[in-house]
């Protein structure tokens, strides 16, 4: 996940309070894609998971 500024190519997603930028062409590609938040003992952060994460350029914890 990178921050990035908005760009004419970019699919703009407003999920309860959140804003996602995505490359259109992107999403079409890794769709669906899933974004959690989660807590566990070991700290707190977004999993996101998509078509990619069984081995994609995701690796196995990406999602929108």
């Amino acid at each position: 996940m990178v921050l990035d500024g908005f760009r004419e190519d970019d699919e703009v997603i407003n999920k309860n309070g959140n804003t996602f930028i995505i490359n259109k062409e992107l999403l079409k590609q890794v769709q669906p894609v899933n974004v959690d938040f989660t807590e566990t003992d070991r700290g707190s952060g977004y999993a996101i998971s998509s078509n990619l994460s069984s081995g994609g350029a995701c690796g196995g914890s990406c999602s929108c």
